[in-house]
């Protein structure tokens, strides 16, 4: 109700104020640009007051605001630096330094800004935002966080912090949470482009597509040359599958350079048959984030339709024999090795992709091996996870908690640093422990892959009932996770609950999910366990026809077959599975 009326204020804009403008001095026209953006018209109205005599230390603090709003930094360096400012504007001096600072990359310099305007505002709900900010790049998330709450508490209203928290609450309580906080801050600012984005993003990630195409449609009133509609239009389109549509609004959008945009730019070259083009944005993403495995999975299939079977092999073959690996990836490189015409690895990889996806906790070898990671040297957080990461999977589970330990001592409010020592500790049976910094991790980012580990700590401690509980929260907060929808139906088929866990299979299935034959072999048995034979049987068989090498599916179909009377056919599917178990 609340959101329908948000939208139509959004598509119809203010009713205009019937009251006349108020006068405003040169110095507070100047002010009220800088706060809607405009920092040219700032700059001139502040030129003009420096012509007429005003006091330099009185004018720099915004006029250092006016050039880093137009991206003229070394000019706002000129004027910030010294930190000459009046007694009335020295608080605001300092934090346009420090946000000056934070663009160039100086933390502690942006640090040390930051606590000289706490001096003199230290309840100024802006700066508290950027506080959050700083904490949050320097790995502080714990800390940014609580910055961000104190910013909502002495800035109810403050668009700034509003939108900040609403980011912060989608990461940590889920995607339906965050819409409020969203709603809130554009009801302060209805015409800020980037919140509108953040909320019309959200949406979309919850299913709410003609919800999220009004707030763009919104955006584009208000700057129809802003990258960010073209990219959400495209989301928009690859999500109702018309990909060249897509790929000529992001074409429109720009160059991607975040890991969202090209992933987006790599799937859509990919339904277009781009292959190369989508092999080569895989690459680059992997590169930049090496323990992504759907990523690594996107390039895998797309050098695979480019048909560049020796490449897939020579970069894939190691991976793929890993626990840890996907059916469909081993899939893929079992058929690489066909095309070849090796037949003994290929049939080495399609039995393994025929066994299925263990259900279990599987440790994951990160994108760099042990060895090469311990041989680096360094103590960064890519390096210490590598090296914890093979730890745990070479069982070294001892040193890993030690070496995490010590990751989390330096970074104690990260995010990365509480998972990897909950990690740690899982794989050393320290499951108390490992669910306290599970929780600590999950309040700064709730993910699924985090949200399966806890499960499986619970589970451990015989916690059935709070690892249901968990996945059923998570999948309250982000309903379009097929991954969870599944989770769930299987915890309601433990439970017998068979008209339950019919309605989170189909779920997961219609979001997602409809090309994992082991979701409709649990279909078929929900199915069959309800009287619906019929549906039993069709989705038997489709199971079986996405994997017809693998046991569970042949045993599911022969078991149906024999049921319905089809002998024949039941008795070839069981020989045919006595192959299969040997």
């Amino acid at each position: 109700m609340f959101r329908a009326a948000f939208l139509s204020v959004l598509l119809l804009g203010l009713a205009a104020c019937g009251d006349a403008p108020e006068q405003l001095t040169p110095l507070e026209r100047a002010q009220a640009a800088l706060a809607a953006g405009d920092g040219f018209g700032a700059e001139v109205e502040l030129r003009a007051l420096l012509d007429a005599g005003t006091p330099r230390e009185e004018l720099a603090a915004y006029l250092g605001e006016a050039e880093l709003l137009q991206g003229e930094l070394a000019e706002a360096r000129r004027w910030l630096a010294d930190g000459e400012f009046s007694e009335d504007a020295a608080g605001h001096g300092f934090l346009v330094l420090g946000r000056l600072e934070m663009r160039q990359g100086n933390l502690p310099a942006a640090g040390q800004a930051f606590d000289r305007a706490y001096a003199y505002i230290p309840e100024d709900a802006d700066l508290w935002v950027d506080v959050a900010r700083l904490r949050f790049r320097g790995g502080e998330q714990t800390l940014a966080v609580e910055a961000s709450k104190r910013a909502v508490e002495l800035g109810p209203e403050n668009p700034r912090a509003l939108r900040l928290h609403a980011q912060l609450v989608r990461d940590a309580e889920g995607l339906r949470a965050a819409l409020p906080w969203f709603e809130a801050a554009l009801e302060h600012n209805p015409d800020d482009v980037d919140a509108l984005a953040d909320y019309a993003a959200t949406l979309g990630d919850l299913g709410q597509a003609r919800a999220m195409l009004a707030v763009v449609r919104r955006m584009a009133e208000i700057d129809d040359r802003n990258p960010q509609v073209f990219r959400l239009q495209a989301v928009l389109a690859a999500r109702g599958g018309q990909f060249a549509l897509a790929r000529s609004l992001l074409q429109r959008a720009g160059p991607a350079e975040a890991p969202a945009d090209m992933l987006l730019a790599g799937i859509v070259d990919l339904e277009n048959g781009n292959f190369e083009s989508a092999a080569q944005k895989f690459d680059r993403l992997a590169a930049m984030q090496p323990d992504n495995r759907r990523v690594r999975q996107l390039l895998a299939r797309a050098i695979a339709l480019g048909l560049n079977d020796r490449e897939l092999v020579y970069r894939f073959d190691g991976i793929a024999r890993l626990p840890s690996a996907s059916p469909y990836l081993r899939l893929l490189v079992g058929r690489a090795y066909e095309s070849l015409d090796e037949r003994d690895r290929a049939a080495h990889f399609l039995d393994l992709a025929a066994l299925g996806r263990d259900g279990n906790l599987i440790a994951v070898q990160g994108g760099t091996p042990l060895a090469v990671a311990e041989l680096r040297g360094d103590e960064s957080g890519r390096t210490v996870q590598a090296i914890v990461r093979g730890r745990i999977v070479v069982r070294q589970t001892r040193r890993a908690v030690t070496e995490a330990e010590a990751f989390r001592e330096r970074f104690p409010g990260s995010g990365d640093a509480l998972a990897l020592a909950a990690d740690a500790r899982l794989a050393n049976r320290e499951v108390e422990s490992a669910l306290e910094l599970y929780d600590a991790a999950a309040a700064v980012r709730r993910t699924w892959p985090l949200v399966r580990r806890m499960v499986a700590a619970h589970r451990i401690t015989g916690r059935d009932d709070a690892a249901a509980a968990l996945v059923a929260d998570y999948l309250a907060g982000d309903p379009n996770n097929a991954e969870a929808a599944a989770e769930l139906g299987r915890i309601a088929i433990a439970r017998q609950d068979w008209a339950r866990a019919a309605l989170l299979l189909d779920h997961a299935i219609d979001h997602g999910g409809a090309g994992d034959p082991a979701l409709w072999s649990l279909r078929s048995l929900v199915a069959r366990q309800m009287g619906e034979d019929e549906l039993a049987y069709d989705a038997a068989v489709y199971a079986y026809s996405l994997q017809p090498m693998a046991r569970e599916t042949n045993a599911l179909l022969a078991g149906l077959l024999n049921e319905q009377g089809e002998g024949d056919t039941a008795t070839a599917l069981a020989a045919k599975l006595a192959k299969l178990s040997r």
